[in-house]
């Protein structure tokens, strides 16, 4: 099984900036989150580690699960799927809750089954995609606790695929903002349905229960949920000017409970907070010197994106300063630690992380060895240490 995960960095806000901004929004919720989808950091939090059933919320997981089995092959969006008397629509498990309406014996595309599962929420299409994975929906609740391990999800056990409710079936808000982050960040053609306000199969047109779809053009995910153990639930991600957020209500009273929680808690995150990227991934920073190497001058970067979610305003004040290592010597591989990238605001480190060679230099051939060694020494005699 092969899982990607997006790799990022977070950045804990400092003192000063948070005496700066205003109390976040109180929202009439079991717990909730609001985190940012870039740098991860954490904008808002109540209860956000309280274990609670996720109803629908599951959902998330089918489909994050099927898109890892897409990407990786093992699955097609064209092979067909044929329904199970399990995931019928006439299975009394499924009596009153939400449905893709699916008939047993037929055969149904991975394609409509995806947008059954998140457009229209069925929990027949559930199982049915549950089953085609991996045979049978207790063997497939195995395959997304290990998922959940995988990706550090370490409050949240599943029991099956849609959600319906077990004592056992359970999640918190922080563990469902990771996955969604996880979902977009490594499957975001398979995220572009989450955006879908309506889905017709067999006749029949099912609209996205996520009304902030219609109501909000930021908005294009991601999932609603309900049990009456559950309450009513919403997980929503929103893009504004190139800075995308994740929020997770849960426990509400209503479905017009949720979406009010949900709005205040993007309109805070988007007016008071920015995303700010010094550099992105293979960046050139730095050209250092190399000694004893077929090549002196070495292309340095860093060798992941870092993302820094800051008050608004301040993100142009931060510095970069970069730290060449001592001295550096052939042979230098692609990756190596050559230095450090220090970002700074007001004298405050706020974030370091490795600057790392860009190409591979090998060593010279003997005596353009000796020669280096000798400048070497001159300049550890009469020049202070390297860095800029």
């Amino acid at each position: 099984m092969k899982l990607r995960l997006l790799l990022i960095f977070s950045f804990v806000c400092p003192v000063w900036a948070e005496a700066i901004l205003p109390a976040p929004p109180e929202i009439a919720a079991i717990a909730y989150i609001l985190v940012d989808a870039a740098s991860g950091k954490v904008l808002v939090e109540r209860n956000a580690d309280d274990q609670v059933p996720p109803a629908s919320l599951t959902k998330i997981m089918t489909g994050y699960i099927l898109a890892d089995e897409i990407k990786s092959g093992y699955v097609s969006r064209q092979d067909a799927v044929q329904v199970s008397t399990n995931a019928w629509a006439q299975n009394p498990l499924f009596k009153g809750s939400s449905l893709m309406w699916i008939e047993p014996g037929l055969e149904v595309s991975v394609s409509d089954l995806e947008h059954g599962l998140v457009v229209s929420s069925g929990n027949d299409a559930s199982v049915a995609l549950a089953e085609f994975m991996s045979d049978s929906e207790e063997i497939f609740s195995e395959k997304m606790n290990r998922y959940s391990e995988l990706l550090s999800l370490d409050s949240t056990y599943y029991v099956n695929s849609h959600g319906l409710p077990d004592k056992d079936h359970l999640t918190t808000a922080r563990d469902l903002a990771s996955l969604s982050r996880a979902l977009i960040g490594n499957f975001p053609e398979h995220y572009s349905i989450y955006k879908k306000r309506d889905f017709t199969y067999n006749n029949i047109r099912q609209y996205n229960r996520n009304t902030l779809l219609v109501d909000d053009p930021s908005v294009d995910g991601l999932k609603t949920g309900y049990t009456k153990e559950a309450g009513y639930c919403l997980v929503a991600s929103a893009e504004r000017e190139g800075m995308r957020l994740i929020s997770v209500v849960l426990g509400t009273s209503s479905p017009g409970a949720r979406k009010r929680g949900t709005r205040k808690l993007l309109n805070y995150g988007f007016r008071f907070f920015e995303t700010v990227s010094r550099f992105s991934e293979n960046t050139e920073l730095a050209l250092p010197r190399v000694w004893q190497g077929d090549k002196e001058i070495l292309s340095a970067g860093g060798s992941t994106p870092v993302y820094l979610t800051v008050p608004r305003g301040v993100g142009e004040d931060i510095e970069m300063r970069v730290i060449l290592n001592k001295q550096i010597l052939a042979p230098v591989a692609v990756g190596d630690t050559v230095g450090k990238v220090t970002l700074i605001l007001d004298d405050e480190v706020l974030h370091e992380t490795p600057l790392s060679a860009r190409e591979n230099i090998l060593r010279s051939d003997f005596f353009s060895r000796l020669r280096d060694m000798i400048l070497m020494w001159l300049n550890s005699v009469f020049l202070p240490s390297e860095s800029s």
